[in-house]
Formats: C-alpha cells, structure tokens, sequence
C-alpha cells in the first residue's frame, strides 16, 4: 500500500537541490530499476561455439539464468597471439533467440498419411517388419503419403513410435533390396564432428551409403586435388597478416569472412597492397586498394593474362633467381613429356615419361612406369627423387631431396639450348567459341606453337621427341622465345592467346591494370620470396570449368614461388571444411573400428542419377572435347562417362549390384567360389551388373535417407525440383523436356526407361532444431538438441584452435542430441532385425582409393574391361571387391563401443599407418568397458562426451604421443627425420574438458601440409618446401601438367580459358505464356550473404528485421530499366529447371548481365506463388540443375583418384541462365486478402 500512496504523492514530493536548482534529489521507490538488473543477471556461463559451418569458429560465452539460456556473448581467453600479430575480433550473435522461438521443433513429427498407413498396419502385423512390407506392397498406399510430401499435415508422435518405424524401414529395405539402398547426408563434419559422426557410424554398421558433401556443395576446387593431390589445404587467416601483397579474387571477405576480416585490413598498416577482383562491386572492393571488375565467369582468362606478363617479365626477360629455383626444386616443370606425332606433322603433348620408357629403367625396379624422368644439367636422363613411384612398395625415397638414384643432381627446366630441333606442337584454343552472352576472340582452334624437344631412344625400339613441362608452359600462355612462332605474341597489345590485350577483350579489364598487377605481384614475390597471397572465394569455383579459374591463379602464385611461404599462396574459403582431428574422427564417423572399408558415395553424381536430372542434360561430352581428340572415343550422354568411371573404379557406386549385397555369398556357395571370385565371374559375365547401369529398374534406386545437419533441399539441392520430383514423387515446377520427348543424347550404357521412376524414396527422415525446407518434405522429423544443448567439438579453417560445443542446459522440450538419436535407433534396429537379419555377409565395391597403393592402377592407356579391352582386376581396372561380415543384432552394441579393428589394424590417414594400441587401452581405462555381450571389453561410448574423447585421444593433432609415432612412419616413406616438428609436444594430450576451460592450439601432424607453431602461422604446403615432404602427385611436386588420357582428350592437361557452358535452359525450356511485362535472359549467381549462415537464421526475426524480410534477387538498374523493375518489386525468375519469387533490389554495384539471388533464401518465409508453375515461388536451387564434368571422374591414377570429398564430381551452379520478369499478380495461394496485382512502370 505504502507502494501505492507513494505514486499518488509524486508529484507533491520535495528533495534537495543541488547544481544551483538544476538537480533535485529524490525519495522515490526505486524497485523498478530491479527489472534491468534481472534481465542481466545470469547463474553460469558455458563455453559453447555454433556448428553452422562458419568458418569464424569462435569460442562463445552461453548465459544461463533459471535452467534457460538468456544470451551469448564473445570468449576473449584464447591462448596468447604471437606480439607481431593482431589479436582476434568480436561479433555478435542472435543464436539463442531460436532456442525458445516458434521456429525450434519440440516434438518428434511424422506425416498424418504415413502414421495411419503405419497404425493400421501394426494392427495387422505383430512384427514391425513385416508391417512395413505391407505398406511398401501396396502401391496406392505409397503413393498417397509421398504426393502429399510438402503440403503440411505433420502431426504430433513419439519417440518410441517412430524408432520402432524407422528401424523396421531400415531393416526391411536391407532384407529386401540391400544395405546400399539406405543412405544419408550430412555436410562439414567439422562444425560439429561427434554429431555428424552419429549418423555416418550408425549407417556404417549397417552397410548403408555415406553421401559427400564438399563437391557437391561446389567448395571442392579439383585443382587443389589435381595440383597439389591435397582435397584442400589453407592458410589461417593470422598468415593473412604475414603477407606482401594479397588478391582478394571472387571473397568477399568482410562480409562472408567477418571474424577474420581484420586481418586483412590490419595489414594494410603495414603498407601490404590489396586488391579486388570481382565482377560486382562487393564491400571487399571498398577495403583495397584497387579493383578490377572481369566479366563474370573470365576469371581463367585474365589469371592466365597475369601470368603471361609474370612469365615474360620474371622468368625470360630478367629471370628471377628465386623463381626458377623454386619450380626446379617443387614443380613438375622439369619432367620430359612423350610428344605423339598428328598426320600433318606436328605434335601433340602425350603423357609424361617414365622410367620404364627407357631400356634400362634408368635402375628403377620399383614401379618404374610410376616415376617421372627429368634432364639434369649435364644432360642426364634421370628419376628424381619423390615421384609416386617411390611412394608405394619401398622406404627411404620418397622425399623432395634434390637426388636421383643416390646422387645428387640439379634438374633442368628447359630444354632450349640443349634440344635436337624445334617441332610444331599443337594446343588447343577455346577462347574463339562463340556465346550470346560472353566475349570471344577468334582463332583458329587448334595453334601450332613452336618448342624446343630432344629426339630419345625408347625401350620398344621405338624413337620419340620429348619436352620439358616449362616449356610447355611457356607455349602454352604464348611467349614469344624467338623460335620463329607466329602463334607467339610479339608484346602485350598483341591480341593473342593470352596476352593483356587479348585479356581485355574477353574480361573487359584494362590491359595496363592486368600488367600492373601481375608485375606488382610477381616483384613482390621475388623481393619476398614468395609473400604474395591471393584469397579466393568459393564464387569463382561454381562454375563448370571451375579448375581452370583455379589453375590459372595457383599458376600464378607457383609460377612466383608463393606456395609453402609463410604469407603466401592460395587461401580458398568455403565452408568450414577443416577437420582438424580428422584421423581420430574417421574410425568414429565410420565404424573403422568393427568394418572396413565403409561405403561411401560422391554426392553430385548419386543425386544426378537418382534425381533423374541426367534425362533432361542438353550438354554433351563432345562439345567439352578438345580439337585434338578423337570424338569417336569419347560418345555418349554425360551420364555415360559416370558409369564407365564407375564400372573401371573410378568413382563409387550407390547402389552398387543390381541385386542385394547380401544375397551374393549364398550365390557364391553354390558355385563353389568365394564370394569376390563369384562377383568377378559375374559381372564379366553379365549375371551380375552395376546399379547405374538400369537406374529405373525399380530395384537399383535409394529407398531411405537420412538427413542430418543439414537443409538438403532448402540450401544445397541444386535441381531442387528434380529432387521433388523423382525422389519424393511430389508436386514440382520442372518446365523442360526429358530426353524421351526431345532430340537430345540418349546414353549408351544406360538403359533407357520412357517413364522415370518418380518418389524413389519410401521414407525420408530429418533431424533438425527448426522447421527448414528439408523438414517440410520429410516423412518424419526428429528434434535435435541446439548446440547450446549437447557436447560436441568445432574445428575450423582459420585458425588452429578446437572449441567445445557444451551442455549449457538440457535439451528443450523432447528434442535430442544427434548421438542420443541415432543411438535410439541403432538400439530399437538391434531389436527389430532379429528374425529378418543376422550375421550377414555383404559385398562391397571400393574404388581405387587417391592415399593407397590403388591409386597405381593403369599408368598409360585407359583400357575398360567391359569393352573387351582387358581383364577385370579388382583393384586396378575396376573396383575392389571387399567381403564384409555384418552382425546386425549387434549394431546396438557396436555403436556404443571401440571395435577390436583398431587394436589389430592400428590407426592412419592420407597413406601413413601406426600403431594405436596404446591410445585404445586408455580409453578403456577412461570411458571404462563393456561388460557383457557382443562387445565385453571394449571401450565404451556411451555418450557424445565419450565419443569426444575417442576423437581427441586417436587424433595426432590433440594427443602429442600419437604426432610423434605419425611423423615417425612418415619418416620412414621419405627416409628423413620428421618427430623434430612435435616432440615437443609429445606428453600432450588434450581432453574434453581442458578445451571447455580454454580454446586449445592443435599439435603439428604429418597428415596436414602446414605447422602449428610459436614461430610460423599455418600454412599449406610448408611441410612440403621446408621438410622436403612431396606433394601426393604423380611428380611428387606441384603437378601443372595433367596427362592422364580424358585430361589430354578435353583439353585440359596445361590451363586454358573455357567460357561458360550453355545449359540451355533458356533455349529449350516450354513455351512460357507472356504476363505483359517484357522478359530478359540474365545470367544467376547465388553468393552467400551476411544476414544468413547458409539458410540458418534466413527465418530468424532478428536478422529479417535487419533484411528486407524475405526473397531477394539483386539485379542492374540498366536491366531493371529495361524491364520496367523498381526497386522491391516483386519478380519472376525461370527457366526449364523450375521458377522462383522474389523482392527484386536494384543496384548500381551489380553489371549487366548477371543477377545475384544471395544463397539459401528459404521457401517458408513469405513467398507468393509462381505465375509459371501455379504452385508456391521455388528457392535459389529450383532454377539449377547439376551439370558433372567428365575430367572430375577419373580414378586410380596418382592425385586423380577417388577419395570421400576429395575428388570427384562438383556441383557447379554459376553457368546457369534465367529469364527474368516483372510480376503481375501476386497471389499468396492462402490468403486472398493480400493478393495484388502489379501495375506497369509509369
């Protein structure tokens, strides 16, 4: 009451003045100021971090008040920054706001159709099992839940019910039709690796389809594979600050990279010059020094101008001592190259020489077709040290020591001055070929150049011209080198192939800014040796010829010898792609501790077959080919060149067999063989046949998918409508022609079905924390816990530290974490299976795996035993043929324990082994052992803090006892002492816990190329220049010339520009009723955004708020003029792979031509329905379709093999072209009151 009376008197009350009656003193209550301090009072702080592949990867403060997280603020405790180095740089963060916002997903979901069809049919069936074949008998039943996929109608279950379905689908599509038809998908294992672990382990042990994700999200550059035989391999940002000169090309750094951005701006102060290469102005212009604006999709064109002025000023005109040195000693430039004579005389470059090419084998009888010969600098032939030859099958030799056969030996890298003759040799040119929307230069598409080769005596008796790769490379950029080459150009105004000026006309970049900053660049380089940088921006990789944008820049940068420098070389940022403790996470992730090996698909070619995006690809192989190539040895649909890579073990299969796995032993008995040996039998004799072969047979196609982590058709699914289609058998707005209805290539090793299989997947499950796209076309939905909610580790790219994601309270309402989940279900399937299946054994298809002695496959010729070309060999011209046994009743137990596999394989990554049985033993004593059943006595793993701990105890990078024994059994392959890099660190080992009191640095390893150290910031390749460790190529260096035969066939064995393909998307696309506004065709890029984290926070409040809350397409003001678009528009984007909606922004910093749909704009955030398709606006993927490139498919061939993310297939998005419009009637198809019509621009 007192409370009361005082409001009534305050306007009565009188208090002491003060400040001359400018201030009064109060005796008010003062209880409402309570309420502020409440709101910041907080019972604990938890160290957590965000697993939503950023690659900031910070250390985050959780605050938790009443059992609730209240807000996060930034860690600042990392461990101490080198003096010379700036410190690290806070931001902000609105996670916490979705933990308690309508968006979190309480309760486990499953579709209203699906539950009954499943409620009635355990009404029916005592066993789960066989109540799920009843619905998969019944055609219309299946028929009734998947077209309904998308439309809403989710109801309420639990996680008992939906367990006991799941299990009872996985094990009926395993009894039924094979482990491999039961697949999942999960992206960046690094952003929360025991979560993504969960889901693969549990697949593992079944058998199961472990789905990429690095090239099907178009972040896996080849080059990287194809240069340097490393998937990916970077610097950290902190070496930003060590560098020269940097290259911000296609990164937009502070707006995709804002953690780190300071770097780059802080090393300007010390007079380091930056530059901007992107085709619109982007806010990573506004921090440099100068920008050049190429036309998008050049960016080849103008690296291979750059390196043409790099190349004539530092390497002929005034040679730079360093430079030269460096590609002697690090590059394949030395190497001679086979030369095979065309009809009208000249030549054309072959494959590499080798030892085995010459009568002696110039002493080499250790796979001597396998090592590459050089001239030395008396003439010499010679095997240098360090080429995969070396690698495989002997000790000691494998090492970057200038030596060749025990003696030491400088190599050449020309042959001018010691050549025989000067021959013709021929490179293909593909800068003539004509586009509508991008420039050219004519010339002839085949230029003889002129070069310096030797005439050698071969082992067959046969004589042969050789080159030097350098000289190759010379040619090939078109260096005048007075041979008399008319093809060569006399200086930069020349508009040949690939001068300055000849880069201006296809880029539009002036040529005196392309020679500016090439010499800047490369006299940086040479005065620093080798501090000059160029950040490249996963942009640049999204298109089709996406290795030669990147070839041409890492050109350049080993052209000047930046590669392996501390504040050099390339610095390619896509996601958060590192895995630091990677060799102690793959035993987890893919149960290599009770199976090996684990079977594993590359995403972009699974989702190109079983999306049925191959039937509607107008792009053939024979317009990739080179002039040089014969077509007749190249036919076929694209789809083509993926099955013989297949069948040949290039790349993996999913499904594998035309028939169950399982089946194949009792097959085998029978025929009195072993089950390999009856496979072989098989497939040669046509009894058995590879999946992709009759891929709408009904039984080769996945049946269940698990999606984890991930928004697969909300962010990634590039062909999104296809997906809906053919996957999930639902409405879809595909507005193209399949081949059976147009001229296009039909293949020649598929089988052709005039009707595709549609709704291919009987059940698809999403784990997730919010309602995403994926979500809203799933059966079943599985709440996970938030990464405030469970224990987990984060790994990042950009900086050497490992971060905790920590409990900070309990899961919310009934949601999980990943590891609890797949758990449940691995314990339920245990269950489930007894009676349907037991101990099983399971044939299993491995390609020829890049890091084994598999990548030594054929050396030469490419001979495919289908065509009667040669012997089916498992393990050199086609797959291995793994038999597994399989004790499904024991998934529970296997999944909850460390396999005895460890002890008796030991552990390894990237072709080293050792032995493990130390760190076993401690994790038995740590997270004590099983008691009882099928796995009494092994070490258990119970929980993700158990999981946790197996990574960090097996992983060289987070237990110094494991570093020293992995840099030993390097040392042994290149016979050089290594254990110097960690013994230092050896008695440390790093555990959960001491990660959640403080961010942690990693320990060197040998299966990184970079050093964690006090003196040093990480960066790729150091190991490589500075320990003498060879790259994992052919060479054994820095490899620029690719000869294997499809490489030499397409064109692509030496850098050259491509223009971007035409998808015809536009062109033959239906014929589409005109709205009344005009129509253009522009070309769409999807770069990523700063109000999202791919399509996290898209639905946010917080960042709607600071967006324009919805779709956005950003396009010129000169094609919105042309158009009669305003700004905030609604418009129309489509083509013959489906339409979106979208707010249109109009922008001076976008050209012409093009438009920008910023990635991962989701469909359930205010869209209005389409006027092409009537159904609801699509997302930025609904208007792509994955086009894969033949050269991304070669196998068992040095660097060029298969590996899970490491090279294969890529998803390319940018070539695509869309028609664009202005809308005019924008129907919201569920509230009538807020449909409008647009008028025309006055």
């Amino acid at each position: 009451m007192s409370k009361l009376l005082d409001r009534f008197r305050y306007f009565k009350q009188k208090g002491d003045t003060f400040a001359d009656g400018h201030g009064q003193v109060m005796h008010t209550n003062r209880d409402w100021e309570d309420s502020y301090r409440q709101r910041w009072q907080f019972d604990k702080i938890v160290r957590s971090t965000h697993g939503v592949n950023c690659t900031g990867s910070c250390s985050w403060k959780i605050y938790v008040k009443n059992g609730l997280v209240t807000w996060e603020t930034q860690q600042t405790d990392y461990p101490r920054t080198r003096p010379d180095l700036p410190n690290h740089e806070p931001r902000g963060a609105s996670y916490s706001w979705y933990l308690y916002s309508a968006n979190r997903l309480k309760y486990p979901l499953v579709r209203k159709r699906l539950i009954e069809l499943w409620r009635e049919a355990l009404s029916r069936h005592s066993d789960p099992v066989l109540a799920w074949e009843s619905i998969m008998n019944d055609p219309q039943k299946c028929q009734s839940y998947k077209q309904v996929r998308g439309h809403g109608d989710f109801i309420r279950s639990n996680w008992k019910e939906l367990n006991q379905l799941i299990a009872a689908a996985n094990v009926w599509t395993i009894k039924t039709y094979g482990p491999d038809r039961v697949a999942g998908f999960s992206p960046i294992p690094a952003m929360s690796m025991v979560s993504y672990a969960a889901g693969t382990r549990y697949l593992s042990l079944l058998g199961g389809t472990c789905l990429s994700f690095y090239d099907w999200y178009c972040d896996l550059p080849p080059a990287s594979p194809m240069t340097w035989g490393e998937q990916t391999d970077v610097p950290e940002s902190a070496d930003w600050y060590n560098s020269a000169y940097i290259i911000a090309w296609g990164s937009n750094v502070p707006q995709t990279r804002t953690p780190d951005a300071h770097f780059f701006t802080e090393v300007r102060y010390k007079g380091t010059k930056t530059i901007a290469i992107t085709p619109d102005y982007s806010e990573v212009a506004k921090l440099c020094d100068q920008w050049l604006a190429p036309k998008q999709g050049t960016d080849s064109a103008l690296a291979m101008a750059m390196g043409h002025v790099i190349l004539k000023e530092f390497h002929l005109d005034n040679p730079s001592d360093y430079f030269l040195n460096y590609c002697r000693r690090y590059t394949d430039m030395p190497m001679l190259v086979l030369l095979d004579e065309r009809a009208d005389g000249s030549y054309v470059p072959g494959r590499m020489m080798r030892a085995s090419d010459l009568v002696d084998g110039l002493g080499e009888a250790n796979n001597p077709e396998w090592k590459t010969v050089a001239l030395n600098s008396t003439g010499e032939l010679v095997a240098p040290n360090g080429s995969i030859g070396f690698r495989w099958g002997e000790k000691g030799k494998w090492n970057l020591e200038p030596v060749a056969a025990g003696v030491e030996t400088e190599l050449s890298l020309s042959l001018l001055g010691q050549h025989d003759v000067v021959a013709g040799v021929a490179f293909p040119y593909f800068g003539g070929n004509e586009n509508p929307h991008f420039r050219s230069v004519r010339q002839e598409p085949v230029l003889v150049r002129q070069l310096p080769v030797k005439r050698l005596a071969l082992a067959d008796g046969s004589e042969r011209m050789v080159v030097s790769v350098y000289d190759l490379v010379l040619a090939n950029y078109g260096l005048d080198r007075g041979l008399d080459d008319c093809h060569s150009a006399n200086n930069y105004n020349d508009v040949k192939a690939y001068t300055p000026a000849w880069g201006e006309q296809i880029t539009g970049v002036p040529r005196r800014h392309i020679e500016t900053i090439a010499r800047e660049f490369a006299e940086t380089a040479h005065k620093t040796h080798g501090r000059s940088m160029i950040i490249l921006g996963a942009g640049v990789n999204h298109w089709y010829h996406m290795d030669m944008n990147y070839r041409g820049m890492i050109n350049m940068l080993v052209f000047c010898g930046c590669v392996g420098q501390t504040g050099g070389g390339w610095a390619h940022y896509v996601g958060q792609e590192k895995l630091r403790p990677q060799t102690g996470w793959l035993p987890l992730a893919f149960a290599l501790d009770w199976n090996r090996p684990p079977r594993q698909m590359n995403s972009t070619s699974f989702f190109y077959n079983h999306a049925s995006q191959w039937r509607y690809e107008k792009l053939t192989a024979q317009e990739l080919l080179s002039p040089l190539a014969d077509p007749a040895k190249f036919s076929g649909h694209l789809i083509d060149f993926n099955v013989r890579a297949e069948r040949m073990g290039w790349l993996p299969s999913a499904p594998q067999l035309n028939l169950n796995p399982l089946s194949v032993k009792a097959s085998a008995d029978k025929a009195g063989l072993s089950a390999a040996d009856y496979t072989v039998q098989a497939l040669k004799s046509g009894a058995i046949r590879f999946a992709c072969e009759q891929p709408d047979s009904g039984h080769n196609h996945p049946r269940n998918l698990f999606v984890w982590r991930s928004n697969l058709l909300g962010s990634s699914g590039k062909g999104h409508e296809y997906m809906l289609k053919y996957l999930l058998g639902t409405d879809s707005g595909i507005q193209g022609e399949a081949l059976g209805s147009s001229e296009g290539i039909k293949p020649e090793e598929v089988e052709w079905q005039s009707a595709a299989i549609e709704g291919k997947l009987d059940l698809l499950v999403t784990l997730d924390f919010r309602m995403s796209s994926t979500c809203l076309f799933s059966d079943i939905v599985l709440p996970t816990a938030t990464w405030y909610e469970k224990d987990d580790m984060n790994t990042s790219d950009m900086h050497p530290f490992i971060h905790p994601l920590s409990a900070a309270v309990d899961p919310a309402w009934e949601s999980k974490s990943d590891w609890e989940i797949y758990k449940g279900i691995a314990s339920v399937f245990s269950e489930v299976c007894v009676g349907h299946l037991g101990q099983e054994t399971d044939v299993v298809l491995h390609p020829l795996q890049h890091d084994s002695p598999a990548e030594l496959a054929q050396p030469f010729d490419i001979f495919d035993w289908r065509k009667g070309e040669c012997e089916l060999i498992p393990g050199k011209t086609a797959p291995n043929i793994v038999v597994i046994e399989r004790d499904y009743p024991a998934t529970y137990e296997r999944f909850t324990s460390l396999g005895p596999l460890l002890d008796k394989l030991g552990n390894g990554g990237k072709g080293i082994a050792w032995n493990t049985q130390d760190e076993v033993d401690f994790l038995g004593k740590l997270n004590y052992t099983k008691h009882d059943g099928p796995a009494k006595g092994r070490p258990r793993i119970d929980t993700a803090l158990d999981a946790s701990e197996v990574i960090l105890a097996l992983a060289p990078e987070t237990n110094g006892q494991v570093a020293v024994k992995a840099w030993q059994a390097l040392g042994e392959m290149t016979g050089r002492e290594h254990t110097h890099l960690a013994i230092n660190k050896e008695d440390e080992k790093i555990r959960f816990r001491d990660i959640q009191a403080q961010p942690r640095k990693i320990i060197s390893s040998p299966t990184w190329s970079g050093l964690e150290s006090e003196h040093v910031s990480y960066n790729a390749g150091y190991t490589n220049v500075h320990e003498l460790i060879p790259w994992r190529t052919l060479s054994g260096r820095q490899q620029l010339y690719q000869d294997h035969a499809w490489m030499r066939a397409f064109g692509e064995s030496l850098v050259a520009y491509r223009p971007p393909i035409d998808t015809r998307s536009v062109s033959e696309m239906r014929e589409i009723p005109p709205n009344g506004f005009p129509e253009k065709a522009l070309n769409f890029l999807t770069p990523h955004q700063k109000w999202e984290i791919h399509s996290t926070y898209s639905e946010n409040l917080l960042m709607l708020t600071l967006s324009r809350g919805g779709p956005i397409v950003w396009i010129s003001e000169a094609d919105a003029r042309e158009l009669g678009i305003e700004d905030n528009d609604w418009i129309e984007a489509f083509n013959a792979n489906g339409a979106l909606t979208a707010r249109a922004v109009v922008s001076q910093r976008v050209p012409p031509g093009m438009t920008m749909m910023y990635h991962a704009q989701e469909r359930i955030m205010n869209i209005p329905g389409s006027e092409v398709t009537g159904m609801r606006g699509g997302i930025h993927n609904s208007v792509t379709r994955v086009c894969p490139k033949p050269t991304h498919m070669i196998g068992g061939y040095a660097q060029l093999a298969y590996g899970f993310n490491y090279y294969g297939t890529v998803g390319s998005n940018r070539d695509e072209f869309i028609m664009i419009r202005k809308m005019k009637n924008i129907n919201w198809l569920d509230d009538e009151g807020r449909d409008q019509v647009q008028e025309a621009k006055k």
